[in-house]
This record gives structure tokens, C-alpha cells and sequence, in this order.
């Protein structure tokens, strides 16, 4: 790549707010705004999500999303399509799918106060993790 040309995985890796594009039931999109944490070496967004939302609902029946990051000054974008897993919600603290929330808040924030707290938060709020696996990426910087 050329110094002149945009890699739009850097884009990624540099945001932490996206718009989460699913697809409704009746075809058209919904987008919520969303924190993502990017791993780079797997080509992998996470996302943290309540359980029973309309973008949690929209991937369980349909597992395709995209997820959209603009920089701060807003001249440059970058798009991530991917086929989608959801793990949880998880009925233990302890359980696999709080693992997984805890590695995510990891990757995205460093060490928590209070692990047990944390753990025990998203079993109580349904949470569930977003696992896009990043099959294309496109964007643009505009100046």
C-alpha cells in the first residue's frame, strides 16, 4: 500500500463507536449506535448487546450486519460486513458467555474495579456478545 492510499482496518481499530447495520424483518435496516471493540489479528468485531433489543432479534433470525465508523473530523469511513454469532445471555457469573463479556471489556477497557460485579451485571442485564467475523471492508478518506 502506498503512503497515499487508506487502510480502512486502521479506521477500525482506532474507533470504538460504530453504527451496527441489521436487517429487519421486512427488509429495511435498523442501526443502533454501538461500542466495538476490533481485533485485528482474528479480523473480528465485538459487540456487547441486550438481549430481547431489536438488533439482538434482527441477528438471530438473520446473521448478516455491517458496522459503519466515521473518523472524529468526519471526512473518513470505513464499513465492516461480516456473518455474525451471538453468544449468551448466560444464566451464571461464572458461565462461558460472561468469560467472553469479560474478555471484551478487556480487549476495549483494561481491568474492571470488580470482576464478580461486572460478571454478575451481565448475567442480570441479559447481555449478550456480538461476534462479527469481517468478510469485507471498505471506506474512504475524503481528505
Amino acid at each position: 500500500m502506498s503512503p497515499n492510499e487508506f487502510d480502512p482496518r486502521t479506521l477500525i481499530a482506532e474507533s470504538r463507536i460504530g453504527i451496527l447495520a441489521t436487517i429487519k424483518s421486512n427488509g429495511v435496516p435498523q442501526l443502533s449506535p454501538v461500542t466495538a471493540v476490533y481485533d485485528s489479528e482474528a479480523d473480528i468485531i465485538y459487540v456487547s448487546m441486550t438481549d430481547g433489543r431489536a438488533k439482538t432479534a434482527n441477528l438471530r433470525r438473520d446473521p448478516r450486519a455491517a458496522i459503519e465508523f466515521t473518523s472524529p473530523d468526519g471526512y473518513t469511513w470505513a464499513t465492516a460486513e461480516g456473518e455474525v454469532s451471538l453468544i449468551g445471555p448466560g444464566d451464571d457469573p461464572d458461565g462461558p458467555e460472561a468469560d467472553a463479556l469479560v474478555d471484551y471489556y478487556r480487549r476495549g477497557a483494561g481491568e474492571h474495579p470488580d470482576w464478580q460485579e461486572y460478571r454478575q451485571v451481565m448475567v442480570d442485564d441479559r447481555r449478550v456478545l456480538m461476534v462479527l467475523h469481517v468478510t469485507r471492508v471498505y471506506g474512504a478518506k475524503l481528505r
